[in-house]
This record gives structure tokens, sequence and C-alpha cells, in this order.
């Protein structure tokens, strides 16, 4: 079985991912929603620039977070900063997904949030029920802890034992499954040698006082390719 992918999510600096290079990082994560993480396309492009100098077919995709985005909002993103993921975080509907994965040569991630001390199988169901009409329109689903400020990066895990219901869910419909939502070098190999994510997405985790800490970063990235 292949490791978990890792995503490194809420990246603002260049130089940062300039000390990452020889990291077995999957993806990089840039923030254009409201966020205390939020960059500019154009901040995102200097990422990118840094990413292209990464030796070819190993570099890290970029993938771009919005909230309820506008066509508009993504064409200028795509224009300044081609990315190779975009990743929905409100209350898109999968009619958008499809057009946004129609009209741009990106993958799709949506996003699923769970309010931090949420449980009950009628919830799943009824989420689970509504996810089938996105069946084509997206590559994968993110699980995520809600946060009520920003959607998402809230730094607090949810309920993990949700995460077999969309397991199998994702797996049926040959559709990635990511796990986020406060995870860090301590927690990381339990979820993964538990339930199997495709990948896992950290952000707070690896941050020390709101900085992206290559230290800490380092340290997930080995716990995740050993678990």
């Amino acid at each position: 079985m292949l490791p978990a992918a890792v995503k490194i999510c809420g990246l603002q600096d260049v130089e940062v991912l300039k000390s990452m290079i020889n990291l077995p990082v999957d993806f990089i994560g840039v923030v254009f929603a409201n966020s205390r993480r939020q960059i500019t396309p154009e901040q995102a492009a200097e990422i990118r620039s840094v990413l292209l100098e990464w030796s070819a077919g190993e570099r890290p995709k970029l993938a771009g977070v919005f909230v309820n985005p506008t066509f508009q909002e993504l064409e200028y993103v795509m224009q300044t900063a081609p990315l190779d993921v975009i990743q929905l975080h409100g209350q898109e509907s999968a009619v958008f997904c499809k057009q946004v994965k129609e009209r741009w040569d990106a993958n799709v991630f949506k996003v699923v949030s769970f309010p931090k001390d949420e449980a009950g199988q009628d919830a799943d169901h009824a989420a689970l029920h509504s996810l089938n009409a996105y069946v084509g329109c997206i590559d994968a689903i993110l699980l995520d802890t809600f946060d009520p400020l920003y959607g998402g990066g809230s730094g607090k895990t949810f309920a993990w034992e949700r995460i077999p219901a969309y397991a199998n869910w994702a797996d049926q419909h040959g559709i990635m499954m990511l796990v986020a939502g406060g995870l860090q070098a301590d927690n990381v190999q339990q979820l993964i040698g538990t339930y199997r994510p495709y990948g896992v997405d950290v952000s707070s985790g690896v941050e020390t006082e709101g900085l992206k800490d290559i230290t800490k970063i380092k340290a997930f990235v080995e716990r995740v390719k050993q678990a």
C-alpha cells in the first residue's frame, strides 16, 4: 500500500517552501478565502514559480482553497496562478463543481465539514445522500472540522469514528478521501493506521505562533510516510 499523500495547507511564505524542497510533500495549499492565512493570486503565482523549479514529475501539486467563489474570482486566480487543485470549502453545488471541472484542467476537491462535537449516523446518512449528486463532478472529498469563522482550518479534530462511512462512499465511487482537522505529528499515525485515508491535510498543526515551522513540517511528513 502506498504511503498516504501529504497536503501542507495555508502556505504564505516562499522561503518556507524553498526549505521544503527535499520533502516528499504531495500538495501545497494556498488560501484565497477569508482567513488569517489568506494570500493574493499574485503571491500564489510566486509560490507556483518556486514549485515549478522542483524536479519535473515530483513537484507537489498546488491547491487553492476557496469558500463559495464566483466564476470571475476563479477565472482571475487561474489566469494569474494556474492551480492543479481547486478546493471548495463552502456550499458549492454539484452543478457548480461540474462547471469548474469542465472549465479548467484542475482536480476539484469538495470539503465536508463536521461540527467539532457533532456525532450521529443521521447527519452522516443525510450528508452521504447529498454527496451522491457530486459523483462525476469532483475528484476528492476532504473531511474537516467546521469552523464558524472560516469554514475550516480550526486546528480541532472531529469525531474520527465518522470517517469509515465516508471512506466506504469514496471507495465505491472511485473518489479520493483526505482528512484534515487538528492533525499534527503526534496523532497522524494513529489516524492513518486506523482509517487509511488517501491523504492527510495539515495547517495549524505545523505552525508555531501562527507561522509555518519547518521543523514541525519535517516531523509531520516523516510520521505520515512511515505510517
